[in-house]
């Protein structure tokens, strides 16, 4: 077996800053997580039998909600982390 070697060394800096997630971020994976189980249902009925989440269809549908919905679910979750900067 081969071992993927990283193409990049990056810095314990660059390493610590990314390992510290965005906490936007870790509020919306709830949300991602529902959507994906939702388009996974529908896409499941659609075709009359179950699809993996991993399927291209779900994908793109997934997709697709997000980039629809995720500038109003960051302001609202950014609303909710500090009232104080209602738009």
């Amino acid at each position: 077996m081969v071992e993927a070697r990283p193409l990049v060394r990056l810095s314990r800096r660059f390493r610590l800053i990314m390992s510290t997630p965005d906490p936007i971020v870790v509020r919306q994976l709830p949300v991602i997580h529902k959507i994906i189980a939702d388009e996974t249902w529908l896409e499941g009925e659609r075709r009359g039998q179950p699809v993996s989440p991993n399927d291209p269809v779900v994908r793109e549908n997934v997709c697709s909600v997000v980039l629809r919905i995720g500038q109003q679910l960051r302001d609202s979750l950014r609303q909710q982390m500090d009232p104080s900067q209602a738009a």
